[in-house]
């Protein structure tokens, strides 16, 4: 009788996901992202980078900050950009003329130049370790949107946050997506706000580190989205070739397990590096130029995931500039397309889509002025065998 309840409760979730799968069916130009890091010494000034954008015909933008040089840089250009708030400025946006001032200070003053799209309201909030950070997220969102609402900016500037996957409770197999209950809580405000505003929701996602952490068990072929057998989800019949496309409807089923439908999930980071230490399995440029190709064309192909086909997924590639001044291990120094002289540092085919006259495709980019990407273990191992399923028990672990 238990598992006849859960399997409608499911069947009821993939109807109510699969009618509002729609909401975005093609309707936008295709895009994706690229990380543009700053945590380097030997970067190309902003108007530089614009330069090598607009070569390779990038027509979005994502920065960690409101930083004054690039958005003066890309003023008159055809770059949209999506902005962010600080963590460190979280706790006074909980006071809504504050959020007022940052916005008239922050964002209006580069408008309509400048092309400013969306704001991101801290990073990885729900599992960065403060706390306090948590409880400031909701009155922060709904704060900056009242703003922009006074200001008669919000017609055309969503405002959300991006998640590491570390907010998952649970997430194999992919309908088993559930979040972690010490943030239910504020995880369904911060949904409701999303849903009323109609704003996505980021996540940051990375098969690398599920396989780096368990290679002899997790199929490179599987993390590579290489030609592979993949697996079912047993709950859904749903067939997976990719890890990726799993983690994202975990996401997405967790979403609906709170009682919401018709939000967007969109992947704010991904990507494999080029080079790592010893122990860092799988960091090579053959994987690193495998995995971000076989991506991008699907990107290009305007790919929806199992349980989205017919909206495609919206992902931003970590990153474009390998930048020296990160900490940690190797591999936090090697995720870049290129090197900060803009050679290339190995060859995904982006400039043969950005010059293809026929392609509608737009490339978007993404900017972490001083953020360091998290190390994320894997959220679930996605394995072939009933012996996997039954033995993997691991989370994410930051």
């Amino acid at each position: 009788m238990a598992t006849f309840i859960r399997r409608m409760a499911i069947s009821y979730i993939l109807l109510t996901l699969f009618f509002s799968a729609d909401i975005g069916f093609f309707g936008r130009v295709a895009s994706f992202g690229i990380n543009y890091g700053q945590v380097a010494n030997n970067l190309p000034p902003p108007d530089k980078v614009l330069e090598l954008l607009t070569n390779l015909k990038v027509t979005r933008t994502r920065i960690y900050d409101t930083n004054p040089q690039i958005l003066t840089a890309f003023a008159n250009s055809n770059i949209e950009v999506i902005v962010t708030v600080e963590n460190n400025m979280l706790g006074q946006l909980n006071d809504p003329q504050q959020a007022l001032q940052w916005v008239s200070g922050h964002i209006k003053p580069y408008l309509p130049d400048t092309k400013i799209t969306g704001i991101q309201v801290g990073n990885e909030l729900f599992t960065n370790g403060d706390t306090t950070l948590i409880q400031y997220l909701v009155p922060a969102v709904v704060n900056i949107h009242n703003a922009l609402v006074q200001l008669g900016l919000d017609s055309n500037i969503h405002v959300s946050t991006p998640s590491s996957l570390e907010v998952l409770q649970e997430s194999y197999p992919p309908s088993a997506g559930s979040f972690k209950s010490e943030i239910s809580g504020i995880m369904s405000q911060f949904l409701n706000f999303l849903a009323t505003t109609k704003a996505p929701f980021w996540i940051n996602a990375y098969p690398y580190f599920a396989y780096k952490d368990d290679p002899n068990r997790i199929p490179l072929d599987y993390v590579l989205f290489n030609p592979n057998e993949g697996m079912v989800d047993s709950n859904t019949n749903l067939h997976y070739d990719n890890m990726l496309y799993a983690q994202v409807d975990a996401v997405s089923f967790a979403i609906a397990k709170l009682g919401f439908s018709g939000i967007e999930v969109r992947v704010s980071e991904t990507g494999w590096p080029s080079k790592g230490d010893p122990n860092e399995v799988g960091a090579t440029v053959q994987n690193a130029q495998t995995y971000n190709r076989n991506l991008l064309r699907r990107q290009m192909a305007n790919e929806g995931t199992p349980l989205s086909p017919r909206m495609r997924l919206e992902a931003y590639f970590f990153a474009l500039f390998n930048e020296d001044m990160k900490t940690g291990a190797t591999s936090e120094r090697n995720y870049g397309f290129f090197q900060p002289d803009a050679t290339m540092a190995y060859n995904v085919g982006l400039a043969a889509f950005a010059d293809s006259s026929t392609s509608s495709t737009s490339i978007s980019l993404t900017s972490s002025a001083t953020k360091t990407k998290v190390k994320i273990k894997s959220v679930f191992y996605l394995a072939y065998s009933k012996t996997c399923m039954a033995e993997r028990k691991k989370k994410n672990v930051i």
